[in-house]
């Protein structure tokens, strides 16, 4: 079977091609084309890439955080579906929850793209599901236990 590929523009001298750290890796190492500050708790920027993707169909992509960036400097990754049909440059939504200002320079790696298969079936509207009640039923959030954790 032929390896997939997907085009890549660099809009910017800046701009990196997306690499995968190891053959293991999940996902795309993508890459800061521009230097800024990020302000401590709860400061927001959209990190320019300089990078236009052609997301191969069937597929979207997924930007995630980096593990490094959240541990070490709570840097947190927000909105994060690129579709396939999206031709604009890619930005990365980063939000610092750390309580120092946080700096990136260009080259910094910021995240991580993750081309994910998307199922895409078309929406009926029913009354009732022809079913029956599945174990979980309607319960939502912790419904199924195991938490021990308790605030303090």
């Amino acid at each position: 079977m032929a390896q997939e590929s997907f085009q890549v523009i660099l809009d910017s001298p800046l701009a990196k091609l997306p690499v995968r750290a190891t053959p293991g890796s999940a996902g795309y190492d993508l890459h800061s084309s521009e230097k800024v500050v990020i302000p401590k708790k709860g400061g927001r920027h959209a990190v320019d890439t300089g990078l236009k993707l052609k997301i191969p169909e069937g597929t979207y992509g997924r930007v995630a955080g980096r593990s490094g960036l959240a541990m070490k400097f709570c840097i947190d990754t927000t909105a994060g579906v690129i579709d396939s049909d999206y031709r604009g440059i890619l930005k990365v939504a980063l939000i610092n929850n750390g309580e120092k200002d946080f700096e990136i320079n260009v080259g910094d790696r910021i995240a991580q793209l993750i081309l994910e298969r998307i199922v895409t079936p078309d929406v009926v509207a029913v009354e009732s599901f022809d079913e029956e009640m599945t174990q979980r039923g309607t319960g939502g959030f912790g419904s199924t236990g195991g938490i021990s954790a308790s605030v303090i």
